[in-house]
């Protein structure tokens, strides 16, 4: 497969993930996309796409703690508000995802909720 042929090249593993991830080959980009996270930890956009391939794979609770701190690294990172919201509808915590997904439209420019 693809993935022994790419070794530790951090690079050609996120490309490889964008090209599975489009293909909605969804476990095989999050799996190579663990990897670049592994390496890169600081990096919000590979981890970002991580959760999202872990979303689209219902693996929820990983695509949760992914979010929760690309949050944590970039407290302004509008989708990762909007897909933690999302993640924990499907989670079927709707009271928590609303303090989300509030934030998300806060950040998009929405303007803050009616009180």
């Amino acid at each position: 497969m693809f993935q022994d042929y790419l070794n530790d090249d951090t690079a050609e593993q996120w490309r490889w993930a964008g090209l599975y991830f489009d293909a909605k080959e969804y476990s095989q980009a999050a799996d190579l996309l663990a990897r670049v996270v592994e390496r890169t930890p600081e990096q919000v956009g590979p981890r970002l796409l991580l959760a999202r391939a872990y979303y689209h794979s219902a693996q929820l609770g990983r695509a949760e703690e992914q979010l929760r701190e690309v949050i944590a690294r970039d407290p302004v990172e509008q989708y990762a508000h909007l897909m933690l919201g999302r993640t924990l509808q499907r989670r079927g915590r709707p009271a928590e995802a609303a303090r989300w997904l509030r934030l998300a439209s806060a950040l998009e420019g929405g303007g803050a909720p009616d009180a």
